[in-house]
């Protein structure tokens, strides 16, 4: 068999020959440059935005005001229900005024009484006055017997009997005088008053105190709202149920009061001062953003405040990252309703002082 020529074979194409190592550069680009890239973005994110500090430790706050009855009895009356929005002055409920207006009742007795007694000491003095008027020409009479007696002894024409009468009698007045003039003093000493309540009988005075405090204690059985906003917790009152006073027994939420309460990492508290801008997301409504300013930062962690805070004094202390609280003031009015302790993702911009 004849060979064949070499110069008569096909030629292979150049574009086939280089196929091959463009694919194993492709191959080296998608494994090497894509992660590079990557981490290249990322780090241009990160430092790109210096200015900003970030968290997801925050949660949505509003002031709780715990409404209790500020004197004990029965409910009588409930007038508000759960979630319902009430209005500062609002009756919240109401308690059985029965023993608060016995309490008055008992109080008007009682100035009654003490104005009945300073009536009587009022006649005691004047009748104890005109006895001591009696008792003073008693006892002018019976020094005058008892002068003309003695003028009689000294001339011989008396007794020692009858001198010795006229001495009693003088004796007798002049005690009589001074038992009435002590009565008069311990009767207008029994009317007299203080300095703290000048010219009123002090039982008159504690009577009228008595009175005031039952009034004021009566007013307090009808229970308003202190403040405006949305009730919680009207589930532990029930008409029939006593009410304990100082017990809260039902609670007001402030929506007018929100704030985030958000925990920053140590390390991201250098640029941060109150007065600064910041921008709040709720997870509970991932479209809405509000605006807000660092309102305070705290003066201490919160390993600082807890129950058992941390001891590091210990041989196998580890260094852990701190929480400082930090304060988030809301200025923007939100479309949707706030709700006490929502999480929230707060980035403050440190570069607007």
């Amino acid at each position: 068999m004849a060979e064949a020529d070499p110069m008569t074979l096909p030629r292979q194409d150049s574009g086939a020959r280089d196929e091959k190592p463009k694919r194993g550069l492709a191959r080296k680009v998608l494994m090497f440059g894509v992660p590079l890239a990557i981490v290249a973005g990322a780090l241009a994110w990160w430092f790109g935005r210096p200015g900003e500090v970030s968290t997801d430790n925050a949660y949505l706050k509003l002031d709780i005001v715990s409404v209790a009855s500020e004197v004990p009895g029965t409910i009588v009356r409930v007038n508000v229900r759960e979630n319902q929005m009430v209005r500062k002055g609002d009756v919240l409920f109401a308690i059985d005024p029965t023993d608060y207006e016995i309490a008055i009742a008992q109080a008007d007795a009682q100035i009654a009484q003490a104005q009945a007694r300073v009536t009587a000491l009022d006649a005691d003095v004047d009748a104890n006055a005109a006895d001591l008027a009696g008792a003073r020409d008693d006892l002018a009479l019976a020094q005058a017997n008892y002068r003309r007696e003695k003028e009689l002894m000294d001339r011989g024409f008396n007794t020692r009997a009858r001198m010795d009468a006229a001495t009693h009698a003088v004796a007798s007045a002049r005690d009589e005088l001074l038992s009435l003039q002590a009565q008069v003093q311990k009767a207008r000493a029994q009317l007299a008053t203080g300095a703290q309540v000048p010219g009123v009988d002090p039982q008159v005075a504690a009577g009228r105190a008595a009175r005031e405090k039952a009034q004021v204690n009566l007013g307090r059985t009808v229970v308003r709202a202190p403040v405006s906003g949305r009730v919680v917790q009207v589930e532990r009152l029930q008409v029939g149920q006593s009410a304990v006073a100082a017990l809260p027994m039902l609670s007001i939420v402030r929506e007018d009061g929100a704030r985030i309460e958000a925990n920053f990492k140590e390390t991201d508290l250098a640029q941060m001062r109150p007065g600064q801008k910041a921008e709040i997301r709720i997870d509970a409504y991932p479209d809405l953003r509000l605006s807000g300013h660092v309102d305070s930062i705290g003066s201490g962690t919160g390993s600082e405040f807890s129950v058992l805070p941390a001891q590091n004094a210990t041989g196998n202390w580890v260094k852990i990252t701190q929480r400082v609280p930090v304060r988030i003031a809301i200025d923007s009015r939100s479309s949707r309703p706030l709700i006490s302790g929502l999480s929230t993702d707060v980035t403050v911009f440190t570069g607007d002082d």
